[in-house]
């Protein structure tokens, strides 16, 4: 039988995102990788947490990335393991009305010998669906009630299997729970906005539904302290708007030439308005 005789809850994230020129999913198959593929080391989110790995794998991409600084070297970790989930965590909430039944079990992860993290596969089929909707009837689906039981539902997910994750990194890097789970909130809001933006949507409307989501991660125990923020650069405009993070990446602190990124919550907002406008005008 083929997949499309066999539909996927999450089949319908693929499709939605297969227009955007910026879409970083995760691999979704059903087989788990092998141990050892050429050079590579599979591992899941259980046995990462598990041992010294996560401290071998984080001090790897450290040297790799030459990030001195401990919270430039813990965000680059996580961005490194979890772009591509977070993104597909977005992507399916804001453009489909699902979301995916992360697991540290089905939730793989490929380091190369220098420390790089490759493209991410998770092996569950497994999603939250809104009740009354076609989707429901598919036999991976987990159905919830309404919008507001969908958040409730991936907030813990997110909080249950990320959580762990999260609390490794901050003992390992000794860099603030905080400061972990803002950048995580971060870009939950901007894998969001961005689809937003590439299909010609409503940018505002997509920050809000972000927050919905957000305030239920810390309803479900999230330490979020500093959050996203909407950012008009150009006023008359409707596609004008942009967010600045809550979270400083710390790449500064690496890169001192690079300086502040323009979305960096301690940039001048006169200088991120001119530098947004002659990005958003080309």
């Amino acid at each position: 039988m083929t997949q499309a005789e066999h539909p996927r809850p999450l089949d319908a994230v693929v499709l939605a995102c297969r227009d955007l020129t910026f879409a970083p999913l995760p691999e979704l198959r059903p087989d788990a990788p092998a141990p050892i593929e050429g050079e590579t080391r599979w591992l899941s989110l259980h046995q990462l947490l598990a041992g010294e790995r996560l401290a071998e794998t984080f001090d790897a991409l450290r040297i790799r990335e030459q990030a001195g600084h401990p919270g430039a070297a813990a965000i680059r970790y996580l961005k490194g393991l979890l772009r591509e989930t977070v993104f597909l965590v977005s992507a399916a909430v804001y453009l489909t009305d699902r979301a995916p039944a992360l697991a540290p079990e089905a939730l793989w992860f490929p380091f190369a010998p220098d420390g790089d993290v490759g493209t991410p596969r998770i092996t569950s089929d497994r999603a939250a669906v809104l009740r009354g909707t076609p989707a429901a009837r598919l036999p991976a689906a987990v159905v919830v009630d309404d919008h507001e039981a969908l958040d409730a539902w991936t907030a813990a997910r997110l909080v249950a299997v990320l959580g762990p994750l999260v609390e490794a990194v901050r003992r390992h890097s000794r860099v603030g729970a905080r400061t972990l789970w803002g950048y995580l909130v971060d870009i939950l809001h901007f894998y969001m906005i961005n689809p937003a933006r590439r299909l010609d949507r409503n940018v505002p409307a997509a920050f809000d539904r972000a927050d919905r989501l957000v305030a239920a991660l810390i309803a479900a125990g999230a330490p979020v302290k500093a959050r996203p923020r909407l950012f008009r650069f150009r006023p008359e405009d409707n596609q004008g708007v942009w967010a600045v993070r809550g979270t400083c990446c710390f790449d500064y602190k690496v890169d001192a030439e690079h300086g502040y990124c323009v979305t960096c919550p301690l940039q001048q907002d006169t200088v991120r308005a001119a530098e947004f406008d002659r990005a958003f005008s080309r």
